[in-house]
């Protein structure tokens, strides 16, 4: 094995460890919020959680991991999410938590597929990305309610207006979520966090 390809394997092996060692970390996150009866942020951990061990895998390969800022970008407000009791502090965990999936999706596709985004495509493809799953977010909330009749959004102290208007201002907060994490996206993994030296899905080494 050459000192390049040596190189490679050891940074590979450190952001595969860290990024399995975050995932971890949501998957007890999960659990905690399965515990305190949050049954609808358990399941939003464990999505983030299934989307980032996706790429090893489909490929079959532990080392092709995402790079391990981006898997702590998204763990940090989910393990936020799962211990905080305060409102504005799990709201902000929440419009965190949705950015993080788009950023997640978009450098799945960047890293692991043949799709390649320009700066400017990349911040819009994230903030769609992002306003798109708040959507999701705020229609399971809705169905969660409606089926159990549980107040993650139908609360009855609140009047209809109410509740309208704090949705409206939850996805204003989340696509505003969605431009920072489409500006880390351009800026940072598409620049500094490169896959060529995180991911080595091309070296024969590797699937030895």
């Amino acid at each position: 094995m050459s000192r390049e390809i040596g190189d490679l394997m050891r940074g590979a092996r450190t952001n595969a460890a860290l990024s399995w060692a975050l995932i971890a970390l949501v998957a007890v996150a999960a659990g905690t919020s399965i515990y305190r009866g949050d049954v609808l942020w358990a399941g939003f951990a464990l999505v983030v959680a299934g989307l980032a061990v996706l790429p090893p895998v489909a490929l079959r390969e532990p080392l092709a991991m995402l790079p391990w800022e981006v898997t702590a970008l998204a763990a940090l407000p989910v393990l936020g999410g799962a211990v905080t009791r305060v409102d504005m502090m799990g709201q902000i965990a929440t419009y965190l938590a949705v950015a993080a999936v788009a950023l997640i999706i978009a450098v799945e596709l960047h890293v692991f597929t043949t799709v390649r985004m320009s700066d400017s495509f990349a911040v819009v493809f994230v903030v769609v990305a992002t306003t798109a799953a708040a959507g999701v977010w705020a229609v399971a909330r809705w169905g969660i309610d409606q089926l159990l009749g549980t107040t993650f959004m139908l609360d009855p102290e609140l009047s209809e207006h109410a509740i309208k208007t704090a949705l409206m201002w939850e996805f204003v907060a989340s696509t505003a979520a969605g431009v920072v994490a489409g500006l880390v996206f351009t800026l940072y993994v598409r620049r500094y966090a490169h896959p060529s030296d995180r991911v080595p899905t091309e070296v024969p080494e590797v699937r030895s």
